[in-house]
C-alpha cells in the first residue's frame, strides 16, 4: 500500500476513534456525573491497554497486516486516547481549586494506562504464543 493510501487509513480510523471518544464521555458524563473527566479516563485506560495488545501481535507476528495495525493503533486508538484532552481537563479541575482530583486524575491515568499497556502487551505475547 502506498503514502497515500495508509494515509487515508489512518484517517478513518482517526475519525472513528474520535466518534467513539465522544460517545463514551457523553455515556460516562450521565452515568458517572460530569463532576471528573471519566470518558477521557475510560478511553485512554481502555485504548493504552488496546494499542499494547495490537501492537505486540501485529509486530511480532503476521497476524495483523501492517495496514491494518497502522489504521487500529495510529487512527482508531490514536482519535479514542487523547492526552490533549487529559491535559486540558485536568488544568480546569486545578483552575477550578479541585486540586485533589487534579493530582488524581494524573496519577492514576499514568499509572493504570502505563500497567494496562503492559497487560495488552503480555497478553498479545500469549495469544501469539498459543497460536505458535
Amino acid at each position: 500500500m502506498n503514502r497515500m493510501g495508509r494515509l487515508m487509513l489512518v484517517c478513518l480510523g482517526g475519525a472513528i476513534g474520535s466518534g467513539l471518544r465522544y460517545l463514551v464521555s457523553g455515556i460516562a458524563a450521565r452515568g458517572l456525573g460530569a463532576d471528573f473527566p471519566y470518558g477521557t479516563f475510560i478511553v485512554n485506560v481502555v485504548g493504552s491497554f488496546l494499542i499494547g495488545l495490537i501492537q505486540e501481535i501485529g509486530i511480532t507476528t503476521l497476524i495483523i497486516p501492517e495496514s491494518t495495525r497502522l489504521f487500529l493503533t495510529v487512527g482508531i486508538m490514536g482519535g479514542l486516547t487523547t492526552y490533549s484532552s487529559f491535559s486540558y481537563e485536568t488544568l480546569r479541575l486545578v483552575e477550578g481549586g479541585a486540586w485533589g482530583q487534579a493530582w488524581i486524575n494524573v496519577l492514576v491515568t499514568t499509572a493504570l494506562c502505563l500497567a494496562v499497556c503492559f497487560l495488552g502487551i503480555a497478553a498479545g505475547r500469549m495469544l501469539v504464543e498459543a497460536r505458535a
